[in-house]
Parts: C-alpha cells; sequence; structure tokens
C-alpha cells in the first residue's frame, strides 16, 4: 500500500522514470512510511537512512562535517551523476576559484563556467520543531537517487547537489518528543521542555555571522571554506496565513553593501519556483509583502550568502505531522503579483508539505542545471567586483549620505526639473573621507587580544582572508607592531567584511508615509567589531603591509609570567578571559583580590580593577598553566599594591530559565561553560520554594525570563500555555511555572535584602523597580495613572548599537574603557529619584545621537538617561543591566559587566 502512495505522489507531481529495485524506499527503512499524518522520523533513522543509500547509490556520496553541540555526526549527502561524483575535488576547485576569483581573468572564469558544475546547498532540519524540511528532505533524496526520467539526469549532469541537516540534535528530541504518545491523535510537540538545540534554539539561526555554536561552524566550513555554493536554500515553516508558502523575493530594505546581481539572480530564481508550483497546480505560494522577510540582516544562514555572492533562498511552509487546514482569509483570494495562486480553504496534511517541498526543490535544482554556466560566471563576476572594489577609491551610498544629498540639492535645480544639480553627486556622495576602507589594521598591542582573536576567528570561519604582520610597519605616519593583523578589502567577501566593520545605516522605513516606523525583520544594527570592543584603524588609502596569510583560526598566542616578585602576580582586568583565570583560581582555593584604583608592576600600570593574586601554590600551579591557555600576561610582584581592594570569594550562581527555554539564558549558558563559571539552571518553583540563599550567592534573570504587560516599558518576556504536569515526563515538572509579582518576588526580597546579588538584563530589569529600587524608567511615560510605553513614533530603537558613557572606576566597569558600544533593542533606560541612597551610575547616554549602527526613532530621548546601575537593596545588590549586554553572545565588549557583577556582588553584599 505504501509503495502504491508512493506512486501516486511521483503521478501527481507529474514525475515519470522507473523505481530503482536495489535502492531501499522510505517506506521500508522506518517504522511507517515517511509523510505519514501523525509521525516523524528521528535522526537516529534518518541517519541509518543515509548510510543504507550511501551504500547502494551510485549517485551519491555521504561525508562527515563535523560533531554537534551534543556530539552527533552532521552528514552531508552529495548528490549528482556518477561522472561527477568520481570528480569531485576538480569541481570543488574549480568552484573555489571562481568564487574567490583571486588571479582569476575573465577568459579564465568562462572556460571554467564551461567546465564546471552548478554547486547547490539544500538543507533541512535548522530549526527543529519545523518538522517538514527534514522529513522531506527524505523523500527527495531517493527520489533524486532513483529517477530516471530526463529531467533528472540532466540535473544530476549540471549539478551537485550538497543535501545537509543542520540540526541532528534538533532533530532527535523533537521526533522523539512527537512520538512519545502511543495514541497518534495525543502526539504534539508545543509542550517541549527545552529549547530544540542544546544552547540557543530559534537563535542557531542567528548564528551565522558569529559561529558561535558547532553546528554553524560545520555549516560555514561547507559553505565558504569548501565548496562555495552559488545557491544556498534553507527551508523552514510555517508559512503565511490563509496561504501555503512564501517564496523569494524578499522585501526591502536592501543591505548597502552587497553586490547587486545576487539580488537580481535570487529574484530570478525565487520566481522560478513560483512558476513551477502554479505549473504544477500548486496554489498559495506567496512572495515579498506576503510576509515580513528582509535582506537586510547578516547573521541568518540564508542572509550570510548575499555577503559571500551566493544565492541564499528562505520558504516558510506550512504543515506538519498533526493535520491542520488552510485558513480562508478573504483579501487574500485576489491574485496578485506577490501572491499569483490563492488557494481556497481545505484540510492539508504532512504529504501535501512535502509535495511542495519537493516541487521547490526540483525548481530551484531545474535553474542551477539550466543556469549552470550563469551562476558560476556570475559568483566569479561578484568576487572579482568586490576586489576591483577593495583595489581602488569606491564608495557605498546609504540613507544617510542620500539625505544629506536631497539637502544640499533643495537650492540647486538641475537641468531637468525635479532632478538636483548633478554636481551634487560627487561633492556629496563621493566626499574624500566618505571612501570605503581599503583594509582594517587591527594593532597586536590592545589590551584583550583573546577576544581580537575570537573576532578574527568568525571573520575566518565565514572565509574571510585575514593576514598577519611578520614586522612592525607604517601606514599615514602610525606605527604597528609584529603581530597586528590587516584584513584587505580587496577580496571576494568584501561585502562581509564591510558589514562587520562598518555601521549599518538602516533607512527610515515607514508603514507608510509620515506613519509609524515599520518593524524590520530581525535587527538593523549589528557591526561586530563595535559589539566585540575590537580596536582598528580603517585605512582609506591603498598601503603596503609586511604580512602573511593566516592558514586557517587562529590560536590564542600564549602569554608568559613576567617578574621575579614573590608576593604575588597582578594581572590586567581589561580581557575577558582573566575572568576565566579569576574562576580557576577561587575554584583552586586561592585569594584573588581587585585593586580598587589600580596598581603598578614595574612600568606596566593596571587600571581600576587590578586582579592580585597573592602567592600561593595553588595559585603557582593555576597562573602557570592559565596564562598560556588563555593568552594573558600574569606580573610576579614584591609586594602587595597599596590602595583599598576588594576580595571576591567562590561563587554560587543561579542562572534563570523557563520551561520551554529561553534562548538569552541558554546564550548565557553557553557563555558561562566557555569562560568557566560556576552556575546551576534555576527554575521559578525553585525560586517560590524561598530560601534562595542556601543555594545560590547570585541569580542572573536574562532578558525576558521576567513576565511584564505588553504595553508597559518592558519587552513582555516569555510566555505562552503550559502543559499540565501529568501530560509531561516527570523530570520536567519542576521545571513548570513562571515568575510571579505575589510568589517569587517577595523570595527574591528577601534573598536581596539578606545579601543576595540579583543580576537583571533587558526586559528583566523590571525586578529593579519591583524590588522597590529609586529609579524611574525614562523610556516610559504615565497614562492614567499607568506606566506605558512610549509609542513607536517616540522612541523605536529595534535592535541597534549604542555609544554610551562609563564611569570606569566603578566595579561593575572594572576593565571597560570610558566609551562603550551596548547593544539596545527596544531596551529600558533609568533616572535616579532625587532622594534616592545606595544607587550608582555605572554606564549612561551623555549625546543626543548615540546610535553607531542601525536604526534610532527618538534616540534623543535617551540623553541624560543611565542604561546601567549598580543599587543597593537592604544587605544585597541589585544591578540593573538595560542594554543586552550579552546579545546572543556577540557582545563581547560588554560581557565584563555580567562576569564583574558576578564577583564584586556577593563579596561585598552581607556587610
Amino acid at each position: 500500500m505504501a509503495g502504491a502512495a508512493l506512486g501516486l505522489v511521483l503521478a501527481f507531481s507529474g514525475l515519470s522514470g522507473a523505481i530503482a529495485a536495489d535502492i531501499t524506499p522510505p517506506d521500508k527503512a522506518f517504522a511507517q512510511p515517511v509523510g505519514s499524518d501523525y509521525f516523524l522520523a528521528n535522526y537516529t533513522a534518518y541517519e541509518a537512512y543515509l548510510k543504507t543509500l550511501a551504500g547502494q547509490s551510485d549517485r551519491m556520496k555521504l561525508v562527515d562535517i563535523g560533531k554537534t553541540e551534543e556530539g552527533r555526526t552532521m552528514w552531508v549527502a552529495i548528490v549528482s551523476s556518477p561522472a561527477n561524483l568520481a570528480k569531485l575535488d576538480r569541481y570543488k576547485e574549480i568552484a573555489r576559484k571562481l568564487a574567490k576569483a583571486d588571479g582569476v581573468r575573465e577568459d579564465e572564469a568562462r572556460k571554467l563556467a564551461a567546465e564546471g558544475k552548478a554547486i547547490v546547498w539544500i538543507d533541512a532540519g535548522l530549526h527543529a520543531s519545523e518538522t517538514i524540511t527534514s522529513q522531506g528532505q527524505i523523500q527527495v533524496l531517493y527520489r533524486m537517487l532513483t529517477q530516471t526520467d530526463p529531467e533528472t539526469l540532466r540535473m544530476l549532469d549540471d549539478t551537485i547537489i550538497l543535501f545537509g541537516q543542520d540540526n541532528p540534535d534538533g532533530m532527535e528530541m523533537v521526533s522523539d518528543w512527537y512520538m512519545r504518545n502511543q495514541d497518534p491523535k495525543k502526539r504534539e510537540f508545543g509542550s517541549l521542555p527545552r529549547l530544540y538545540h542544546k544552547y540557543i534554539g530559534h537563535d542557531n539561526n542567528r548564528d551565522s555571522f558569529m559561529s558561535s555554536m558547532a553546528e554553524t561552524t560545520n555549516v560555514n566550513r561547507q559553505l565558504f571554506r569548501e565548496w562555495y555554493p552559488q545557491i544556498i536554500y534553507n527551508q523552514h515553516q510555517t508559512g503565511p496565513n490563509g496561504m501555503v508558502v512564501f517564496v523569494p523575493p524578499f522585501r526591502d530594505p536592501f543591505n548597502f553593501n552587497y553586490d547587486p546581481l545576487v539580488m537580481t539572480e535570487l529574484q530570478e530564481v525565487g520566481m522560478a519556483m513560483h512558476s513551477r508550483l502554479v505549473a504544477e497546480d500548486k496554489p498559495g505560494s506567496g512572495a515579498r509583502s506576503a510576509a515580513p522577510y528582509s535582506t537586510w540582516h547578516n547573521g541568518m544562514e540564508r542572509s550570510v550568502a548575499y555577503f559571500h555572492n551566493s544565492i541564499g533562498l528562505l520558504t516558510e511552509i506550512i504543515g506538519g505531522p498533526t493535520p491542520t487546514t488552510v485558513n480562508l482569509v478573504p483579501e487574500l483570494q485576489l491574485p496578485g503579483n506577490d501572491r499569483p495562486a490563492p488557494i481556497a480553504p481545505r484540510e492539508w496534511h504532512l504529504q501535501d508539505s512535502l509535495d511542495y517541498q519537493w516541487t521547490m526543490n526540483r525548481a530551484v535544482i531545474d535553474y542551477a542545471s539550466r543556469n549552470k554556466e550563469r551562476l558560476l560566471l556570475g559568483i566569479w563576476k561578484m568576487g572579482d567586483n568586490s576586489i576591483k572594489r577593495g583595489s581602488k577609491d569606491s564608495w557605498t551610498t546609504t540613507p544617510t549620505r542620500v539625505e544629506a544629498l536631497a539637502a544640499a540639492g533643495k537650492d540647486k535645480p538641475g537641468p531637468y526639473g525635479a532632478a538636483i544639480d548633478p554636481g551634487l553627486y560627487k561633492t556629496v556622495l563621493q566626499t574624500p573621507e566618505s571612501r570605503d576602507p581599503r583594509g582594517y589594521v587591527i594593532p597586536a598591542d590592545q589590551a584583550d587580544m583573546p577576544t581580537v582573536v575570537a573576532f578574527l576567528n568568525a571573520l575566518i570561519k565565514t572565509g574571510v582572508d585575514v593576514d598577519k604582520a611578520t614586522k612592525p610597519f607604517a601606514i599615514a605616519g602610525k606605527t604597528y607592531p609584529a603581530g597586528s593583523y590587516v584584513v584587505r578589502t580587496a577580496q571576494a567577501y568584501r561585502p562581509h567584511i564591510l558589514d562587520m566593520f562598518e555601521p549599518q545605516d538602516h533607512p527610515h522605513d515607514l508603514e507608510y508615509p509620515g506613519g509609524p516606523p515599520k518593524a524590520p525583520y530581525d535587527v538593523t544594527g549589528y557591526t561586530l567589531a563595535y559589539q566585540m570592543g575590537i580596536k582598528f584603524d580603517r585605512i582609506l588609502d591603498g598601503f603596503e603591509a609586511p604580512t602573511t596569510r593566516v592558514p586557517d583560526l587562529i590560536s590564542v598566542a600564549p602569554g608568559a609570567v613576567k617578574g621575579s616578585g614573590g608576593a604575588g602576580w597582578l594581572i590586567s582586568h581589561e580581557a575577558n578571559a582573566s575572568f576565566t583565570l579569576t574562576n580557576r583560581l577561587l575554584k583552586a582555593g586561592a585569594r584573588v583580590y581587585w585593586v580598587k584604583d589600580g596598581a603598578k608592576a614595574g612600568k606596566t600600570a593596571f587600571g581600576p580593577g587590578a586582579i592580585f593574586v597573592p602567592a600561593s601554590p595553588a595559585a603557582k600551579a593555576v597562573i602557570d598553566k592559565g596564562v598560556k591557555d588563555l593568552g594573558i600576561d600574569a606580573y610576579a610582584v614584591g609586594g602587595k599594591p597599596s590602595g583599598a581592594t576588594i576580595a571576591l570569594k567562590p561563587i554560587r550562581v543561579g542562572l534563570v530559565d523557563v520551561y520551554g527555554g529561553s534562548m538569552p539564558s541558554g546564550w548565557n549558558r553557553w557563555m558561562f561553560e566557555k569562560f568557566e563559571a560556576p552556575f546551576q539552571v534555576v527554575y521559578p518553583q525553585r525560586l517560590d520554594a524561598g530560601d534562595i540563599g542556601k543555594d545560590f550567592d547570585v541569580l542572573v534573570f536574562p532578558d525576558g525570563v521576567v513576565p511584564a504587560p505588553a504595553d508597559g516599558p518592558y519587552k513582555a518576556g516569555r510566555g505562552g500555555p503550559q502543559p499540565k504536569p501529568e501530560a509531561i515526563p516527570a523530570q520536567y515538572r519542576s521545571w513548570l511555572g513562571r515568575i510571579s509579582d505575589d510568589k517569587t518576588l517577595p523570595q527574591i526580597a528577601d534573598f536581596v535584602k539578606g545579601g543576595g546579588t540579583v543580576v537583571a538584563i533587558g526586559a528583566s530589569t523590571r525586578l529593579a523597580q519591583a524590588l522597590g529600587a529609586p529609579i524611574d524608567v525614562a523610556t516610559a511615560k504615565m497614562e492614567n495613572g499607568q506606566l506605558k510605553a512610549l509609542s513607536t513614533r517616540e522612541l523605536y530603537i529595534p535592535g541597534s548599537v549604542l555609544r554610551a558613557k562609563v564611569d570606569v572606576k566603578q566595579p561593575l566597569a572594572y576593565g571597560s574603557g570610558p566609551d562603550i558600544d551596548v547593544f539596545f533593542d527596544r531596551s529600558p533606560t533609568f533616572t535616579i529619584k532625587a532622594e534616592a541612597k545606595g544607587v550608582a551610575k555605572v554606564s549612561w547616554f551623555d549625546s543626543d545621537k548615540p546610535l553607531h549602527s542601525g536604526w534610532a526613532v527618538g534616540q534623543e530621548r535617551l540623553k541624560g538617561s543611565a542604561d546601567m546601575l549598580d543599587i543597593d537593596v537592604g544587605k544585597g545588590k541589585v544591578f540593573v543591566f538595560g542594554p543586552e549586554i550579552t546579545q546572543r553572545a556577540q557582545s563581547w565588549g560588554t560581557f565584563k559587566f555580567l562576569f564583574n557583577g558576578l564577583l564584586y556582588g556577593p563579596a561585598v553584599s552581607g556587610k
């Protein structure tokens, strides 16, 4: 029966050709036919099937691309003709040469394009709860390996398809959770107890330029260092209401760094997908205005492709293993350019979605086959364009510069009526000082080189070429030491380089002229060099430097113990890695102090919060090993530094999470593990039980774990229904519950007043006011006696990088500079009440234009308000961090505020 059903599916898809008898079909390999209602195959079965297919088919090669965060193997199934598979190394080399474009002339590029094969990446399962993509990939693979119709054979001959599974851990977890109930009608995965990625859940599709996670690193290696596909197809669900699937093209805004050719080609592929769906009588697809997806943000898998001259596709389709319906939305019954073929309401099954997915996969591969040479030549052309632009004076036109052009032209009409004087093009848009850099120099003598290495490795993981100076050199009168790093923009991935170093200038995007701001898809400003606090110089003119290419990921250069004093060691507070070393020392029982006003070791000066470790055998063992591992120096001194100190203590940290999982909490968990902070995850039920100080010295409340009114000044926290305890396994029942004002808040108040420390980030800073802190929310207004959020016309900063001032003598700010970049996403800021006592302002906005990267409406309202506060409550401390200081583990420049809070609070509280 299952075989007959599969035959019907193929027939309805308009496909012909014999099925190879010696290749196991899915209905024979899994417990139930893939595509059946109420059934999901897990990763264990999927992996076994991949190995079966690889052993049976001469059209497929299976490649191990690395381990997941939970240790599973990630596989890529390479599918092509047997002849192509025999020459994979040659086709991979052709793809590399054309994508990197370095030294490849046009005549050579044309020859390589004629010889090469189009490379297409098609993945599944990135968001594991979007189950259609993984289940559909099983059917797609089988059909591509067995069908013998002319179109399939042409596709196999012209293309090399890389089928990847992005999140094996999540596929295993979600499928097993769904299938846990014996009664099919009771199966669901809406009550998952934790995130479907070990740390970050949905945010695994926001990690693409940072590559913090193992899975992202593995995928990026395939995309930008191994295979260089011209098309990257990233499949998702769910589709728009009243429709079946969103298919590109996307809506504006258009990022101004990438090559325009990547967008025009993307529109071609997207429309080919729509056309094939319509031709196969599969209505209900939509583009552009049908969904909020844009091409601005670099952090997603399909969008990082644009900055690497690859066509990035995203589809979002409805459905799942539990049957559903296509809703009737009246206005969607009229066809239009963005919705060419409306669909009538109907019942919808998993196999319906899989049929659509097959058609879209087929359309993408067919496009690549028919346009093989154009795609290969196009990726070379874009790379060559980038090299040329990085080798001469060039300019990027941004909204701010266009506004300046319009303002300059108001009184200078041109010869054609509405046009302005064309001479303004060069005098406004192409001024010498507004040129794009020829490169960036990152000096080797800055304070936090391990963080510099983390930044450079993020670039290298995405295929950027990085050079290192072999000896000192000078540019424009400034000397740089040997070991400094140089990132030249005359390379194929120039768009990505600019996007990581330069500020994003998001357009002033309104719902309608004069209307409120239109919400962006994800964030608007994310410049990684700013977020990580990297010191670099922009080089606008051509330059020479004695450098050699960094061959692979950079290892942190070992630090050293310097000096010969016997009293102990001084360590700078400026490197994030000093927190790791401190944790190791405290764990070993060594004494550690912060010297409030700084200290000196010979000619080396240490700023406020310098770390002093008295001599002891335990401390020596940790420091001797730690400086080498972590890349920081320790200075042996002959006496204890003079001046006041803060004695640190071993700490017990409770990281607050909620049932279902909080992504900000997950990011913090990853950070705590990386920097070796001692912590436990704690859930609301434990907080409600009271006597918190018995187990914890510090509670960390990440952004969003504290519920808030939807119309208030704080973003609403994670909500939604929770399962009944009896509906989930016993091991997860203690995770249920929510932080509440009536039950949880009194216990937190007792904890703080008794000497505990609360660290509140982002919207969770609501706790400070709830605990009676003498502060007011600056980003709010009173309406009818209620504190309300400002309207988006008044203040709207939807994920941007802002510049703030810092009091470096405050313990929370030890190791920071006087000016920092903070990631700000509709975050609260505060004013201190006149009568307040025990409140210290740590960071604040002193400008009416703090925007450094992104988009800000009403930013002048932030001037004078504080974004970070140190507040005494009883015998304890509440640390308020309005900005997202740990934003997706990208904002390394503000990590130390959190790290300091974990140690400082317990050190001084309870006295």
